[in-house]
């Protein structure tokens, strides 16, 4: 026997934000890996006597590693069953989707992929700023804060990420953005270029910090916090 896995995109945590196909989903599925930011007030969708199996991985804590994950999801669908692998927000935004996809596709485990609202434009509607307007932000990129050893990665382009007329968002930003804002100050990106620090995108407690590249910088070096976060900076970040 062979099941079905549904990469499902939970979005940044707001229930009302899952697509109506995640949704369906979740109401059929037998089992159901999720992660920590995709857990909560989603699960109530899930139908009575689904299996449910926290496989969420968090900084400074003990997590289930990679492969126990890809184990894991491998092992309910050879029973045959429905599984749905919740992720936080768009799946395929630094979410290691393509190593679960591996996985299955090992095992020859059909899959499908469920988009869901990312917490970048998530992060954006709740400032009330679009990510592109013409003639101010002519492009959007997002990059990760980190590497797979925790580091800020030394291969980043500096040249595209201190265009001035360019938004970008930082995922898991806290550990490191203050040393890549130096980075980008020194590429040539104004230090009072405006920034948006967004904690806990989608949920009640939501919150928005707004100042410059170098004072956010200066705030994260005296204390970041635990709460799950993006940074946006760029020309937009003004109106936020």
């Amino acid at each position: 026997m062979t099941g079905f896995v549904s990469f499902v995109g939970a979005g940044p945590g707001d229930p009302e934000l899952l697509t109506l196909k995640g949704l369906s989903r979740l109401q059929q599925a037998d089992a159901v890996l999720f992660d920590d930011l995709a857990a909560g007030a989603m699960l109530d969708h899930v139908r009575a006597g689904a299996t449910l199996v926290d496989v969420g991985k968090r900084a400074g804590r003990p997590s289930p590693s990679q492969s126990d994950v890809n184990r894991l999801l491998v092992a309910h669908a050879a029973t045959g069953g429905r599984v749905v692998r919740l992720k936080s927000g768009d799946a395929g935004i630094f979410g290691r989707l393509e190593e679960e996809i591996e996985a299955l596709r090992l095992a020859d485990i059909p899959f499908e992929i469920i988009p869901g609202v990312s917490s970048a434009s998530a992060a954006a509607a709740a400032a009330a700023i679009p990510l592109t307007r013409r003639m101010r932000a002519r492009r959007v990129q997002f990059i990760t804060g980190h590497d797979a050893t925790g580091a800020l990665p030394q291969d980043l382009n500096l040249a595209a990420l201190a265009d001035a007329d360019a938004t970008t968002v930082v995922f898991m930003p806290k550990r490191t953005f203050p040393a890549l804002a130096a980075r980008l100050i020194t590429a040539g990106l104004p230090p009072q270029t405006p920034a948006l620090l967004a904690e806990n995108v989608g949920h009640a407690d939501q919150r928005m910090t707004r100042g410059s590249v170098a004072t956010l910088a200066d705030a994260l070096t005296k204390g970041a916090g635990s709460a799950p976060a993006l940074i946006l900076f760029g020309p937009l970040m003004e109106d936020a």
